[in-house]
């Protein structure tokens, strides 16, 4: 099963007795203080990987099958017909039935049988068990993808909300948490979405490359099918057929999709940090924002933590784990061995719910994002006009100097504005041997922030209008 706990698992103690794993988790998630808007699909999403969901698939994948045996003559219409109004099963049976078989999918067979009688004997004909699992495997990836995709996009709407708001925000640049030059708030959000619009060419590559079934038998050779009827029976599911499969789809289409979920994951975690660092009190250009009656800590009453955006680095953590399980589940024994298996029931749930969580939890987090644009500009004037310092070097270096002189020139100055806390084109304006090159409003104009920043409608053009 991929939802290890059951309804019965004893769980956590408290509030947690008798949930889910998964609702377990949202329901920490929620404690932790995130913000649960209509755009979340927590609870779809754990329909999605539920046992009667799973099992559905598995019947649908069933019938079909039937469905293409009783157009070749093998089931006759009229046991095809009961076999549609009977086909059932129960949750709760199928469990007591593995206790004894120790088989899932038998399991879960004879469950089927006894609801359908005697015209059961049709059913699972000529196939093996991953035949039903892996192509109902895909079904439930690929319709948690579509969940996770709708989910990517509201974030890149949120990231170009707020990018354009921001557009003409100026703040410093830092490389090395350093101050660098000029950019805007806006450029940094932009880049933002820029990153998960590559995503969102990577996930749909994904999901196209998981939705494929296989309807081949026991080590993939039809040897009591045909590919005719595969393909017909995948069509009928909504996949493609996989064109050469053993006992199982390959899991390097699996190991293809995690992965592309630990890259996204990895940039949410990136977004977030930044959040983070601009949130410390020494920068305070943005934070989370801050419920009525939310609390930072238990002894310091003052403190407004950023414990989303903290989460959220953790979370990517965990979801990079499951792209490296994922990857080893790709070398198996021969035609199929079951060591991938066991894998997959966790991390096919875990991962795709927490992608779901996470995404959700950024674009709330950018949404409600407080920004401080004073603080952003105190900040860039910190240095007294040092991030203006290559200006200074390049007119320099067009007035002939050499690239090293000029260098030498400018860090000199540079050195020591930020020793005696000077203004530094007033130190510039003092350095006689810079004067010989540029003249005294030439350097006024190398201060210019709006000249620094003057092609970012250029930048968003290409970022926007694509």
């Amino acid at each position: 099963m991929f939802l290890i706990p059951s309804a019965n698992h004893p769980g956590h103690a408290g509030s947690f007795r008798g949930m889910t794993k998964y609702e377990m988790a949202g329901a920490a998630f929620r404690r932790k203080g995130a913000e649960v808007t209509p755009r979340y699909s927590r609870d779809e999403m754990a329909r999605i990987w539920g046992a009667d969901n799973r099992y559905r698939k598995w019947l649908d994948v069933e019938l079909a099958v039937c469905e293409a045996w009783t157009k070749r003559g093998v089931i006759p219409e009229d046991s095809m017909r009961r076999i549609r109004e009977r086909a059932a099963f129960d949750p709760a049976r199928i469990d007591e039935i593995e206790k004894i078989t120790r088989h899932d999918v038998i399991a879960f067979t004879t469950c089927v049988a006894e609801f359908v009688g005697e015209d059961s004997r049709f059913i699972h004909r000529g196939l093996t068990s991953y035949d039903v699992v892996d192509t109902a495997l895909s079904l439930l990836l690929k319709d948690a993808g579509e969940l996770i995709r709708k989910d990517l996009v509201d974030l890149m709407t949120a990231l170009r909300e707020r990018a354009m708001e921001h557009r003409h925000t100026p703040m410093v640049g830092r490389s090395h948490g350093i101050h660098a030059e000029p950019i805007t708030f806006g450029l940094k959000l932009a880049m933002f979405h820029d990153e998960m619009r590559r995503h969102l060419k990577r996930w749909d590559a994904a999901i196209e490359t998981i939705s494929v079934g296989k309807i081949s038998g026991a080590v993939g050779t039809l040897a009591h099918l045909e590919p005719a009827m595969e393909a017909e029976v995948l069509a009928a599911l909504g996949l493609k057929v996989a064109a050469v499969s053993n006992q199982i789809i390959q899991r390097d289409r699996h190991a293809e999709y995690f992965n592309a979920l630990a890259l996204m994951a990895s940039s949410i975690e990136k977004i977030a940090v930044e959040i983070r660092h601009l949130q410390r009190t020494e920068v305070a250009e943005a934070e989370e924002f801050f419920h009525a009656g939310q609390k930072g800590s238990s002894a310091m009453p003052h403190k407004r933590n950023p414990v989303l955006t903290e989460n959220l680095s953790g979370l990517a953590r965990v979801i990079r784990g499951h792209a490296i399980a994922a990857m080893e589940n790709i070398p198996l024994w021969h035609e199929r061995d079951i060591s991938h298996s066991s894998v997959e029931r966790i991390i096919a749930p875990d991962a795709t719910i927490l992608a779901d969580f996470m995404l959700h939890r950024l674009s709330t987090v950018i949404r409600n994002m407080k920004v401080y644009p004073e603080k952003m500009m105190e900040n860039l004037r910190m240095t007294r006009g040092l991030i203006f310092s290559e200006g200074v070097l390049l007119a320099l270096v067009d007035r002939g100097l050499t690239r090293e002189n000029a260098y030498s020139i400018v860090q000199r100055n540079a050195m020591k504005a930020w020793e005696a806390k000077a203004d530094f084109k007033e130190v510039l304006l003092e350095d006689a041997e810079l004067l010989e090159s540029l003249e005294k409003d030439e350097i006024e104009g190398l201060f210019s922030l709006s000249h620094a920043l003057r092609w970012v409608d250029a930048i968003y053009d290409r970022v926007f209008n694509q």
